[in-house]
């Protein structure tokens, strides 16, 4: 057939002295007409009829108008249905050795096409060469016109290109050498969908030399800088309507590297005030080793004081998991010597932890997935006599938001913790949770205990990428040995959060009590607060 069409257009050609030709190909079924500059296009166009399954095309009649070649042509029908045999290429990956009759051909050849894409051949082409006819339907042998097998090679960072040598590093580690597939594409761009410092700009590209392929990515840096500002009302124990409030200031990215580093102050209703830093630095000297330096203060009023210092080093399993051991080293003094529930005492001991944090694609809400978890062996000197105490210490916290459809989502949170130790301990060395980030309706840091465990669902309406309304409820158990004391709580609450030019602002009422008691609407908690990224 393309010798037929090749020997027309050069008579074609020479008929009109060589001028320049526009070449108009007429469809005699449909009408439908298609331009073509030269006689070569025109040629090709009607080659490529018989890849779409019209094998008996025929020219009609062609002729020569004032620089002007009219074709009508003939497609015949339409062979979707054929009798199909496999080359060699494509017998080499498929247990389909005989001949077989397929009702869409061209749902074969885009399945076979696709497959060898899945196997790194990007520009390979499904080629069909007609066998004749049997039974009145054509037969056709498939076979595969393949090129170099294509993995990736390598990444280039355009945009953001200040990106930690070691986070590269780890992309390539992660990804070089796998096949070049639509899969793996995919996955490059999850692994970066929800970075805390960085976000894509657009999909990734790819640049294919003769012999590498290389992936760019566009990447963008987040203002991931936050200042935290939480104000609490509400009634103290006394029954007296009581202030207190919360500031966190985060440092994150600022040199390039990564690093982190915030301050944290928090003044409870009962007058206990509390002062965290951290600094966390995850690439060492260019390796995925990372340093993290805590220290928090606790006083409660006049009464006594808490330094708690946890240096450690961690491992970068990846982007979302880290693993690592610290010292646990913490100092209690007593300031009112009066005070009879609290001991002078010095803690020291080693412990290991593990976190898998997933940021979330909303930014109203501060985490998709997160897992934290920790054991510490401490030993414990107390001052007054001398003695030591061995302990063991835990804490578990697992939180994950489902999306349930459309605008609405569904917030699950546990957390546990405790602290086992061979002697009675003294109220100084409790755990202090409640409050709007642990046990909402609650004073923060009211609940004292040497054991504790909690979890809560919280509905989430989506009424914009703007903001949101929640409902929520939670249960708990503390148990406190000094006291004796094994309560069982509960709350629950409602709130709004949307973003202003300022940040997130957040509105929340929320009331719990202990299992049994009657419900007090003075009990009530309201919080406002406003998250600032910069």
């Amino acid at each position: 057939m393309k010798s037929v069409f090749k020997i027309l257009f050069l008579i074609l050609c020479i008929s009109v002295h060589a001028q320049k030709n526009i070449f108009v190909l007429v469809d005699h079924q449909t009408g439908k007409e298609y331009i073509r500059k030269d006689s070569a296009e025109a040629a090709q166009f009607l080659d490529s009829l018989a890849t779409h399954n019209y094998y008996f095309t025929k020219l009609i009649r062609a002729e020569n108008r004032e620089g002007t070649t009219r074709i009508v042509f003939d497609k015949g029908k339409n062979f979707n249905e054929a009798y199909v045999r496999y080359g060699d290429s494509i017998q080499a990956v498929s247990s389909q050795k005989d001949e077989f009759l397929t009702h869409n051909l061209d749902s074969l050849r885009s399945a076979i096409h696709q497959k060898y894409i899945d196997l790194g051949y990007t520009f390979s082409r499904v080629k069909t060469k007609y066998l004749g006819l049997k039974n009145g339907i054509p037969q056709v042998e498939l076979s595969m016109n393949l090129n170099r097998r294509r993995t990736i090679d390598g990444f280039v960072i355009k945009g953001y290109e200040k990106v930690p040598k070691q986070f590269v590093r780890n992309l390539e580690k992660q990804f070089r050498g796998k096949v070049y597939d639509p899969k793996n594409l995919e996955a490059i761009s999850e692994s970066l969908q929800n970075h805390t410092f960085v976000k894509l700009e657009k999909d990734p590209q790819t640049l294919f030399t003769k012999d590498s392929t290389q992936v760019f990515l566009f990447l963008q840096k987040k203002k991931s800088n936050t200042f935290d500002g939480i104000v609490g009302f509400g009634n103290s124990d006394s029954e007296k309507f009581t202030f207190n409030g919360t500031l966190n200031i985060a440092f994150r990215n600022m040199f390039n590297g990564f690093e982190a580093a915030s301050l944290y102050w928090q003044r409870n209703p009962d007058k206990g005030q509390t002062f965290d830093l951290n600094v966390n630095i995850p690439y060492l000297f260019r390796s995925n080793i990372g340093l993290e330096m805590k220290m928090n203060i606790y006083r409660q009023d006049s009464t006594y004081a808490n330094v708690k210092i946890l240096p450690g080093l961690f491992y970068n399993l990846s982007s979302r998991q880290r693993m690592g051991i610290r010292g646990n080293f913490e100092m209690s003094s007593v300031i009112d010597s009066t005070y009879t529930l609290a001991r002078d005492f010095s803690r020291s001991g080693l412990g290991v932890w593990y976190e898998f944090q997933q940021a979330a694609d909303i930014e109203l809400f501060l985490y998709n997935a997160k897992i934290r978890a920790e054991a510490d062996f401490l030993t414990t000197t107390y001052d007054d006599d001398g003695s030591k105490a061995s302990m063991v210490q835990y804490y578990l916290l697992a939180e994950k938001n489902f999306r349930l459809g459309g605008r609405h989502y569904l917030n699950i949170k546990a957390e546990s913790a405790m602290l086992n130790s061979d002697q009675e301990l003294s109220v100084n060395e409790l755990f202090r949770t409640g409050g709007w980030n642990s046990f909402r309706g609650f004073s923060e840091s009211s609940l004292l205990s040497d054991f504790y465990a909690y979890g809560g669902a919280e509905y989430r309406y989506l009424v914009s990428r703007q903001a949101f309304f929640d409902v929520f409820a939670q249960y708990g158990q503390l148990t406190n040995k000094t006291m004796q004391s094994h309560p069982k709580l509960y709350s629950f609450g409602l709130g709004f959060s949307f973003f202003l030019p300022l940040g997130l602002m957040t509105f929340q009422l929320s009331n719990g009590s202990q299992v049994g008691e009657p419900f007090s609407f003075r009990e009530t908690k309201i919080h406002w607060g406003i998250v600032s990224r910069f």
